[in-house]
């Protein structure tokens, strides 16, 4: 988000602990954590037809730097 992509949480995985979610009466039986996997292993880029090739290219500039940067650890 610092280069000025949104990105969101995914809306999937453990619904449980989705913020809409957390005050809600629920039952769970047993732990979830391939749920928990996919919720924290998992990001969201929006995007939406008016973007422009311009905006996607940048977007997709800013995910190689951040996937070099993240493997370059």
């Amino acid at each position: 988000e610092g280069h000025r992509i949104a990105t969101r949480q995914l809306f999937g995985g453990n619904l449980m602990r989705q913020p809409a979610y957390l005050d809600m009466p629920h039952r769970a039986v047993g732990p979830m954590p391939n749920a928990d996997i996919i919720m924290d292993g998992t990001f969201w880029i929006g995007v939406y037809p008016a973007l422009t090739g311009e905006m996607l290219d940048y977007m997709v500039e800013a995910i190689h730097g951040f996937a070099g940067s993240a493997n370059s650890r």
